[in-house]
């Protein structure tokens, strides 16, 4: 069985990769077994891309196709990933069409890495992939980071979305990231498997797809979980794309899209008011949810959905775990 690898309606920019990205059309699906297709939404990732790609080649189960989809950059990331892709096989490398931002002031509230991801994805045939992951371009990984997440999925085959954690560089020392491993699986390194990512209708393009997804995949009956032994490198501050307390706020916000309740809030701007700048940050977190609460921004539509964070809230709060994931 082949397939065709259908380009980006602008393809490459530089029209000496035309022959590369040719020869990445067919694909031999004949033993399909676990095919893994990697997107990354790349926007002025310069100091970090090389490194990153460097990773991945030393991957001991490298992906099928790796998609660098730049997203107007302003630095040299584009000519960078081209670079790469002439010297590493499974890179191709697209450019994301030009198309208004319901918030131009401000990419992650209008979701722009989500639609630079979809629209990587609407290039290639999915069905063609049991794994989708989604990589963030500033994110250095393990080199047995994805062949140790498809065996988990192998394992276990409810699992429908896995990831490791991050070290994050704070007063200037690395730092392990603490997340609630047995449910939280982090947006900047997350893979799917194919039937968990269609059953959830694939990543919505809104602020705070990193929490929708992973609870309607819990909804849907599947696990999800981030995999403590699995650790990678961010090389650049959480929150920090554009201003750590927009950032802080931007999480506020977000909170309140996906229904988490106003006890879970007061008690996670606690937690966040103990990172720099302290105290302001927490306040940050607090006046975001507030102001999208006073402009009554949309939130997620379905009462399921509300119900399951409010109740997965209450049993972690006490010790317990996820009902949804239990299901």
């Amino acid at each position: 069985m082949r397939y065709g690898f259908h380009t980006a309606v602008n393809g490459p920019r530089d029209p000496r990769l035309a022959h590369k990205f040719a020869s990445k059309q067919v694909v031999d699906l004949a033993e399909m077994g676990q095919r893994l297709l990697v997107i990354s939404p790349v926007r002025n990732e310069a100091p970090h891309l090389e490194r990153v790609a460097r990773a991945m080649a030393a991957q001991t189960r490298p992906p099928d196709l790796w998609l660098l989809v730049d997203d107007h950059s302003t630095d040299e990331t584009y000519e960078i990933a081209a670079r790469l892709a002439a010297e590493i096989p499974f890179i191709s490398v697209l450019s994301a069409p030009a198309a208004p931002l319901p918030d131009p002031g401000d990419r992650l509230a209008s979701a722009a890495a989500p639609r630079t991801f979809n629209f990587g994805l609407q290039s290639v045939e999915r069905r063609r992939f049991s794994h989708i992951a989604k990589l963030d371009g500033d994110i250095e990984l393990p080199p047995r980071y994805f062949e140790s997440i498809l065996a988990e999925f192998e394992a276990d085959r409810r699992l429908g979305m896995a990831g490791g954690l991050r070290t994050e560089l704070v007063h200037g020392r690395r730092r392990l990231e603490r997340v609630p491993t047995e449910h939280h699986v982090n947006g900047a390194l997350k893979c799917y498997s194919r039937a968990c990512f269609e059953s959830i209708g694939g990543v919505q393009e809104r602020l705070g797809w990193d929490t929708i997804d992973e609870t309607l995949a819990r909804m849907r009956g599947y696990r999800t979980r981030t995999f403590e032994g699995l650790v990678a490198i961010h090389h650049r501050p959480w929150a920090s794309a554009d201003g750590t307390l927009r950032g802080r706020a931007r999480y506020g916000a977000a909170a309140y899209v996906v229904h988490f309740p106003a006890y879970w809030v007061a008690l996670r701007s606690l937690k966040i008011a103990t990172a720099r700048p302290q105290v302001i940050s927490g306040l940050a977190f607090l006046y975001g949810y507030a102001r999208a609460a006073l402009r009554r921004t949309p939130r997620v539509e379905d009462r399921e959905f509300r119900r399951t964070i409010q109740r997965e809230t209450r049993g972690r709060l006490f010790g317990k775990l996820p009902l949804a994931s239990r299901a």
